[in-house]
């Protein structure tokens, strides 16, 4: 086991992959000789060349359709990968529609296994329209695997994954998780789609969490160890599938629910799993679930007025506190 970076552990899964698979092929812009924006495909231009390291022209939507070509005619395995999560807007038809439904509409065939890498999240004065989180637009989509792992391990084994995956998987990755350090085997291994982790155990209350809101919950959770709050916290690593069974397990152990993510809350992640563990487990709640979120304005330009609007550990625990009252 050795330690990687987050960006290492992704470039070594793509590398891993294409290794194995001659289908699998990457596209998206300068993600040839420039390495990608964040360096995650460095080096891959050099070893696999042009046809299977492939840059596009600065269009999100040819990038997805021409994806989905390649997987629906010619039985390919693309990861593509756009620059900024933001950018989804520009591609939602040929991700929600396009990828999402044409094997349902085709009677079961063929399988459009493509992945689309994303790097999300506010890095520091990106402004409104490079610093997004954007996973709730396709919460309500059908077809899609949606990916958000927190930790390099995960990053790399959830990507190894989604490409072997015969389903479009959505793949967020936040911009300040690539340069986190971590063990990673150098064996070949794959982390389950729709599995969550339990980082931390607890007994008084549930926090689930994701991306970078894993680590910021983690924090919170120590801090409230030492005021005598045990607090469970949850990776969920998986946001579709969710694993329901991991989380309905924590909530009958705690009976009192926090979530967590830095996307604003109106129409969040947090509604979702909020309704679910109400219509599911609501016997075993102790009082209303909180949500930790960023506000229902754009993300600020300014870097201190960015910290103010992103959620921290210390709004986890004023969270937790909260329904802790009631």
């Amino acid at each position: 086991m050795r330690e990687i970076t987050y960006a290492e552990a992704l470039n070594e899964a793509l590398r891993e992959e294409m290794e194995r698979d001659d289908t699998v092929f990457i596209m998206g812009q300068d993600v040839g000789k420039f390495g990608g924006i964040f360096g995650v495909t460095k080096g891959l231009y050099e070893k696999f060349g042009q046809k299977r390291v492939r840059d596009t022209p600065l269009s999100e939507s040819a990038i997805i359709g021409g994806a989905v070509g390649a997987a629906a005619a010619g039985g390919m395995r693309p990861v593509c990968e756009l620059m900024l999560a933001d950018f989804v807007g520009v591609c939602v038809d040929e991700i929600y529609n396009k990828a999402g439904k044409w094997k349902y509409m085709h009677g079961g065939t063929p399988d459009i296994s493509i992945v689309v890498r994303a790097p999300m999240g506010a890095k520091g004065g990106g402004g409104s329209e490079h610093s997004q989180c954007p996973e709730a637009l396709f919460m309500h989509g059908t077809g899609l695997k949606m990916l958000v792992p927190s930790t390099p391990y995960d990053a790399k084994g959830l990507l190894k994954g989604a490409i072997r995956d015969n389903d479009p998987v959505v793949f967020f990755e936040h911009k300040l998780l690539y340069v986190l350090k971590g063990q990673v085997p150098a064996d070949d291994y794959l982390v389950p789609i729709g599995k969550a982790a339990v980082r931390k155990e607890g007994t008084d209350v549930t926090i689930l969490a994701y991306s970078l809101m894993v680590h910021k919950a983690i924090e919170a959770a120590l801090t409230l160890e030492e005021q005598g709050i045990s607090a469970e916290v949850i990776d969920l690593r998986s946001l579709i599938p969710l694993d329901l069974e991991t989380i309905f397990t924590s909530v009958a152990k705690t009976g009192r629910v926090v979530i967590a993510h830095e996307a604003n809350k109106r129409g969040g992640m947090g509604a979702e799993i909020s309704a679910v563990i109400s219509e599911q487990c609501f016997k075993e709640l102790k009082g209303p679930i909180a949500r930790v979120a960023a506000p229902d304005v754009p993300i600020p330009f300014s870097p201190d007025l960015e910290q103010l609007y992103l959620p921290n550990a210390e709004k986890i625990i004023t969270g937790v506190k909260l329904v802790l009252e009631k």
